[in-house]
């Protein structure tokens, strides 16, 4: 086969730029993955496989279990198991258990038993806790408190899109919209105990999640 000049030249060019990526450092290499939000990660189990189809947006397992961000969504599906256990509960004033709960107890019993963070256990107490957020703010784990018509104040637990848990004192455990008008007219403020990010990572350390 007859090798010509140009042909010569393409394959030095060729080499060059393999040698060049492969002399890539470690840290230029971490870089570039970091600036790709879509990379392929090695499938367990596969061994040497990649997959242009999985990135850590397409696999929560692997995104989870990143110390550095676990995802709110973890929070958010934990309070929605708390919600069907404690569905249909009926609202007691005083109580703190599945005959009957009040607001600020059924709050207190979610994060000790979710996230095992201890709430007073008055919503004149859990409104003092952690720092106060703006309602364009909210995150999933965040407390909600209102000020109906009436002696006692309100709390409940934000979900996420616009929806928080709560104990209703006419319904029991049930979940609402804030943008309901009863609850959009009668918000109070909203406060943050942990970041979204430090209650997740709780749940995965507990091995609930």
């Amino acid at each position: 086969m007859v090798v010509t000049d140009a042909s010569r030249a393409l394959m030095v060019v060729v080499s060059l730029l393999v040698l060049a990526g492969c002399a890539s450092t470690p840290r230029e290499q971490a870089s570039r993955d970091a600036d790709a939000p879509y990379f392929a990660r090695e499938l367990p189990g596969l061994p040497g496989g990649w997959d242009p189809m999985m990135s850590p947006v397409d696999n929560p397992i692997l995104e989870a279990r990143r110390l550095d961000n676990p995802p709110p969504a973890l929070v958010k599906q934990a309070l929605l198991a708390q919600h069907e256990r404690w569905a249909g509960t009926p609202y007691r004033l005083g109580g703190s258990g599945f005959g009957g709960v009040d607001c600020s107890a059924l709050v207190q019993n979610v994060f000790a038993e979710t996230f095992r963070v201890t709430l007073p256990r008055t919503t004149g107490e859990q409104v003092r806790q952690g720092r106060a957020v703006e309602r364009d703010e909210l995150a999933p784990g965040d407390l909600v408190f209102f000020r109906p018509p009436g002696v006692y104040d309100h709390v409940g637990i934000y979900l996420g899109e616009g929806r928080f848990l709560h104990a209703s004192s006419s319904r029991g455990v049930m979940i609402s919209e804030l943008d309901n008008h009863y609850w959009r007219r009668h918000f109070w403020q909203a406060r943050r105990t942990l970041e979204p990010t430090r209650l997740a990572q709780r749940l995965l350390d507990s091995g609930d999640a």
